[in-house]
C-alpha cells in the first residue's frame, strides 16, 4: 500500500515525469508529437499492404484496416509500457542514487505515458471506423475498462523486468525479443481462424489475446466478448500488477546502490 499511497503523495512529480516522457521523445524531430498518430498509420499501412494483398487475409463483417490498426495499437500499447516502464530504472540513475524519490514514480510514469500515446493513437482508428462505414458503437465509451486493466498488467510486468534489469542488463534486450514473440501469438494481423482448433490453445493462453477480444468489442464490434475473457482481463491485470509491486517494493532500495 506504501507504494500506491506514494503516487498520491508524489503526484505532481508522476505529472511531471509523464509530461516529459510524452514530449521527450519528439523534442528534435519536426513533425513532433504527431508521430504518436504517424507511427501506427505507418505500421499498419505496410502491414495491410503485406497481409491484404500478398496473403489475401480477410476477415468478416469488418475491414482488415480496422481489424489491423486495433490490433497493432494495443500490442504496441504493451510493448512501449512494459520496455520504458523496465528501463526507468536504469535511465534514471543519476536522480535516484541521488535524491529520495519512490522509484514506483518513475515506473508508473512510463506506462502511464505509453497508455497517453494509446488514447491519442485511437484518433485515427475512430477516423477509418467512420470512413470505412463501420462506425463507432456506443460500447467505445467503455474502452476505459480494458485500457486501465492493460495499464495495471503492463507496469506489473514492466516492475518485474525493471528489478531485473539492474542485476543483468541484458533482460531490457531479452524483453524486447519476448514481446515479440508474445505479439505474434496474438491475432492482431492475422484471423485466429487459420490457426488449427487443436493449436488455439496457445492462443487462448496469452493474457493479451483477452484484451484485445475485450478492446475489438467495445471500439467497434459494438458488443462484449465472452466472460472468460473478461476473467482473464480482471485476474491477470490485479494478480501481475500486485506482484510486480511486491517485488519491486521489496528490492528497489538495495537496487538503487547498485545503479
Amino acid at each position: 500500500m506504501t507504494e500506491f499511497r506514494n503516487l498520491w503523495e508524489f503526484r505532481g512529480l508522476l505529472r511531471l515525469l509523464v509530461t516529459r516522457d510524452l514530449t521527450i521523445r519528439y523534442k528534435r524531430s519536426t513533425l513532433g508529437v504527431w508521430w504518436t498518430l504517424l507511427n501506427p498509420l505507418l505500421t499498419m499501412s505496410i502491414l495491410w499492404i503485406v497481409f491484404s494483398q500478398f496473403f489475401r487475409f480477410q476477415i468478416p463483417d469488418v475491414p482488415f484496416a480496422v481489424y489491423l490498426l486495433s490490433g497493432v495499437l494495443l500490442v504496441t500499447f504493451f510493448a512501449q509500457g512494459v520496455n520504458a516502464t523496465g528501463a526507468a530504472m536504469v535511465n534514471n540513475a543519476a536522480v535516484l542514487s541521488k535524491v529520495y524519490v519512490p522509484a514506483e514514480v518513475f515506473a508508473f510514469s512510463s506506462a502511464i505515458a505509453a497508455a497517453s500515446n494509446f488514447m491519442i493513437s485511437l484518433i485515427p482508428l475512430l477516423i477509418i471506423q467512420l470512413a470505412t462505414g463501420v462506425g463507432v458503437p456506443w460500447t467505445a465509451l467503455l474502452i476505459p475498462l480494458p485500457v486501465l486493466c492493460l495499464l495495471a498488467f503492463t507496469v506489473g510486468v514492466g516492475l518485474l523486468v525493471a528489478a531485473a534489469a539492474v542485476y543483468f542488463y541484458d533482460v531490457l534486450d531479452l524483453t524486447g525479443v519476448f514481446i515479440q514473440l508474445v505479439s505474434y501469438l496474438v491475432p492482431t494481423f492475422y484471423p485466429i481462424t487459420i490457426v488449427p482448433e487443436g493449436f488455439r490453445w496457445i492462443i487462448h493462453l496469452n493474457p493479451l489475446y483477452s484484451y484485445l477480444r475485450v478492446f475489438r468489442g467495445f471500439v467497434y464490434e459494438g458488443g462484449f466478448a465472452p466472460g472468460w475473457n473478461f476473467a482473464v482481463m480482471g485476474v491477470s491485470a490485479v494478480v501481475v500488477l500486485l506482484l510486480g509491486v511486491w517485488v519491486f517494493s521489496r528490492s528497489w532500495k538495495n537496487l538503487v546502490v547498485l545503479l
